[in-house]
């Protein structure tokens, strides 16, 4: 039993906690000091309550300081959704990340197994040949050599083990169903960060500010995914000077036409990672037109575009020069050796 976390789990159900007792929670939880009646009761006392940015910052921060880092060229930037879309769309931020890394952001990606699709962005990439299960060191070689690495959440946050079965009971979202985007390990400040809901994306921008981020990009498309969307309009909370902007995004703002959702409805992850090896190729499309949409996006970001079409241009000639491809082969290369 924690003495830290059993008076914070009352507070936690009647009012906000301060980040100070928010912060003291958290410690106690990825410390496996609470029963796991305690873990669970303050996951939901959070969660029935409303969680608020302040409790946010609080879990990430403290998850970030006890992650194995990663240490990150300066400018990289992480291209993420938080999953639980329920979508099962086509691997779009996975791509995005070779397409980016091919037009020269050092991309430090951070991701898991499927949690809104049949395939998440370790399932393709594992299926694309690459070795997901590397540490920090590794990831870090990845990162000079390449200029781009994906950091499997559970090899860098050990911490989670503590929580991962009260969460497996619960069965239900909690705070931790947002933090993996808020949390990379190489510590990156430039994020394109996707949302599960519209409600989100500005809660997600207020705390990547108060963590420090210099510039975040918090989408959510409107057709209910956590990506920039290609088949609807996309709601963005913006991170850009110390400030949060809003806006709505539309593919024809970069030049790119609408494409029919199931047009990127992906499959199994065999059958998405012979579609992001097409796309690479050169297939045209709506997968091709939803990842240079967000590639483009990534581009804004990472400060290497100044605009939607400059960096739509800058994906498409990373794309047809073979460089995006070219990350992948020597990313598995790498994390192989």
């Amino acid at each position: 039993m924690s003495e830290v976390l059993r008076p914070l789990i009352g507070l936690a159900a009647t009012r906000p906690l301060t980040r100070e007792e928010a912060e003291a929670a958290f410690g106690a939880l990825f410390e496996g000091q609470g029963t796991p009646a305690q873990m669970g009761g303050f996951l939901m006392a959070l969660r029935t309550r409303g969680e608020t940015v302040d409790e946010y910052a609080a879990a990430a921060s403290v998850m970030r300081a006890k992650c194995h880092k990663v240490t990150a060229p300066e400018g990289a930037m992480d291209i993420v959704g938080t999953g639980g879309d329920g979508k099962g769309t086509l691997n779009i931020s996975t791509a995005t990340a070779f397409v980016a890394a091919g037009a020269g952001v050092v991309v430090a990606k951070h991701g898991n197994r499927n949690l809104s699709s049949k395939s998440g962005a370790a399932d393709a990439l594992t299926e694309l040949g690459l070795n997901v299960m590397v540490g920090p060191s590794l990831v870090e070689t990845c990162l000079i050599k390449a200029g781009i690495g994906f950091m499997m959440a559970p090899m860098h946050h050990p911490a989670i083990r503590h929580v991962m079965p009260v969460r497996q009971e619960l069965g239900t979202r909690t705070i931790f169903n947002i933090l993996g985007p808020l949390t990379n390990p190489a510590g990156v400040r430039r994020q394109l960060t996707g949302a599960f809901s519209a409600d989100l994306i500005r809660p997600m921008a207020e705390t990547l500010l108060a963590l420090g981020s210099i510039k975040a990009w918090l989408v959510h498309g409107g057709d209910g995914t956590d990506e920039i969307s290609i088949a609807a309009p996309t709601r963005v909370a913006a991170v850009e000077q110390g400030q949060i902007r809003e806006f709505t995004l539309h593919p024809e703002d970069a030049g790119l036409p609408y494409h029919p959702f199931e047009k990127i409805m992906g499959g199994t992850p065999a059958e998405n990672a012979a579609a992001l090896r097409a796309l690479l190729d050169g297939a045209p499309g709506a997968y091709r037109d939803a990842v240079l949409l967000n590639a483009a996006a990534a581009l804004v970001v990472a400060d290497k575009a100044t605009s939607l079409t400059e960096g739509v241009d800058m994906a498409r000639q990373s794309i047809d020069s073979g460089a995006a491809k070219g990350k992948v082969a020597d990313l598995a290369r790498l994390t192989n050796a």
